[in-house]
């Protein structure tokens, strides 16, 4: 693919929409694009693996397969079942030819995370999970591995997304702050030190801050909203009386953060992991925040981010305001014509604590 010119930032919907357009997006659906991002679809092609890996810079996704890897195939035209604990390899629908001087990163969906399933995106040649190099041209796929919940899915079921770059892009902390000065990003003073720190709230009015995920489920369809009970899955944590909760080892929470935040319409945000030396836990599987996300013409509307907690080897604990992860921000390289929460149907505007949006 030829280089063409972008303006730095990250790519608005309208302009994946050309990219589709020109070919160097296939297979993909325009109804699938959000404001800066496209979310991709699985094939009808799977496999469950061994483990997971990577191709490493010699090989084909397809060449690691056939090196003894693949278990089973699997053909999810009508549906098949993502058991929790395995780990499986779909390819997607979508297909690459990026432009010389675009680049793409991916993430697991809002609604993927909040039901802990771990989903990676890998490519051919690919020496790193999620991570798209400049003019790639090949096929995606996702590598899928449901942690607590076994789900259902199917040949066309979205699960994780892709956000495409181009020159310079995220603000350093001298710019963050500068923005959060002509546009607040969060009520108040911002903890600026690589990106906007999120603390977790674990003190509410109505006495509840969390959700911790109940073992032995039932099955998850992926593509059917509203259609579960909560409280078949998750068990509510009310608000410990001494400030702090404690994590268990491989024990999944859905907690939130004590900030409402917000991305203006020119920017895209990602919520980043705090260094490993600061807790033994795991924060957030899904990383994209579109422009517009908690923002309104008036100011911050009320949007919390909701924070997938997970403890590593052992026991930890978590106390009220502390800190457990940091939003970098991205300028777009134009604003996109339609803002998270404008016309659009958002499922987690104007959120506080909130579950997926597979459940009632």
């Amino acid at each position: 693919m030829t280089d063409e010119n972008y303006n730095d930032g990250v790519l608005p919907a309208q302009a994946i929409a050309a990219l589709m357009d020109n070919g160097a997006i296939s297979g993909a659906d325009s109804a699938r694009l959000q404001p800066a991002s496209l979310d991709l679809t699985l094939g009808p092609r799977a496999w469950r693996v061994r483990a997971s890996f990577l191709p490493s810079k010699k090989k084909t996704v397809k060449d690691r397969l056939n090196d003894g890897l693949a278990m089973q195939a699997m053909d999810l035209s009508d549906g098949a079942v993502f058991e929790r604990g395995c780990v499986y390899l779909v390819e997607l629908n979508e297909q690459l030819q990026l432009p010389d001087n675009v680049k793409g990163a991916a993430n697991p969906k809002s609604s993927t995370g909040r039901i802990d399933v771990f989903v990676r995106l890998v490519t051919d040649h690919g020496a790193a999970f999620d991570e798209i190099p400049a003019g790639y041209e090949g096929p995606l796929y996702a590598e899928i591995s449901p942690r607590t919940f076994s789900i259902l899915a199917r040949s066309g079921s979205s699960l994780n997304q892709l956000r495409l770059k181009a020159g310079r892009y995220r603000l350093d902390d001298a710019a963050l702050e500068k923005l959060h000065q002509s546009s607040a990003l969060v009520e108040g003073s911002a903890d600026i030190s690589g990106g906007l720190g999120l603390s977790v709230s674990l003190a509410r009015d109505d006495g509840m801050i969390g959700w911790r995920a109940r073992r032995h489920s039932a099955l998850i369809d992926v593509d059917k909203v509203a259609a579960l009970d909560p409280n078949e899955y998750f068990e509510p944590i009310t608000a410990p009386s001494a400030g702090f909760i404690i994590l268990d080892p491989d024990e999944f929470y859905i907690l939130a953060s004590k900030e409402a935040l917000c991305v203006p319409p020119d920017y895209a945000a990602e919520m980043t992991p705090i260094s490993p030396g600061l807790g033994e836990f795991r924060v957030h599987y899904a990383g994209f925040f579109d422009p517009g996300f908690g923002w309104a013409e008036t100011g911050i509307n009320g949007s919390r981010g909701v924070l997938e907690v997970r403890s590593h080897d052992a026991p930890f604990v978590l106390e009220d305001g502390q800190l457990v992860a940091r939003l970098v921000y991205e300028k777009m390289s134009a604003r996109p014509e339609q803002l998270y929460g404008a016309d659009l149907k958002s499922n987690y505007q104007g959120q506080g604590l909130k579950l997926s949006k597979h459940f009632r």
